[in-house]
């Protein structure tokens, strides 16, 4: 039970509401572990003795004896203090957002080569005005040989060096011109 403190009126412990929401959240946080490959976990700050709980819940695929061990390995993580989940919680958080980073870098990058192909010679004076440090002449030739390779369909080589050439070019200058 409960109780309040006779002072100050306040309850001593989390309600049982509360208690379930944590219970829940450390259930979800084992699930979420479950699915990730060994060198993804390898990444994050887990505990040794978690270890083989979350590689027996990957290995069970039967699909109530995976919910048993899923909550058998949400059990044995509240035993772990408040900071060790939080560590885990904030190291996959941080993985999610470098993950839509690196997609939206990579769409900028796929932008400007589409931008360099459909645009022409203003599409290329804009890129070497965002990147002065790129290859004009080199940039100019793949661009020409991508559009002839997609006349005449071949094999796109110069399409995926134009790519290697503007995400070089990007990642030389990051704060310059990422925008299109």
């Amino acid at each position: 039970m409960r109780g309040k403190d006779p002072e100050t009126g306040e309850f001593l412990s989390p309600s049982r509401s509360d208690q379930r929401r944590a219970a829940l959240d450390v259930l979800a946080l084992g699930g979420r572990l479950a699915v990730l490959t060994d060198a993804q976990l390898e990444k994050l700050p887990i505990p040794e003795s978690l270890m083989p709980h979350i590689l027996e819940t990957r290995r069970i695929t039967a699909h109530i004896a995976h919910k048993r061990q899923l909550q058998f390995l949400a059990k044995q993580m509240r035993r772990e203090d408040e900071e060790t989940l939080d560590a885990i919680r904030d190291a996959l958080d941080e993985k999610g957002e470098a993950s839509r980073k690196e997609v939206a870098a990579m769409h900028r990058v796929e932008a400007w080569r589409d931008r360099l192909i459909d645009g022409g010679d203003e599409a290329l004076a804009e890129f070497l005005d965002a990147f002065p440090q790129s290859d004009r002449q080199r940039l100019r030739t793949l661009v020409r040989n991508a559009i002839e390779e997609r006349n005449r369909n071949k094999p796109p080589r110069a399409f995926r060096e134009i790519y290697q050439v503007v995400r070089e070019a990007m990642q030389a200058a990051p704060e310059e011109g990422n925008g299109e």
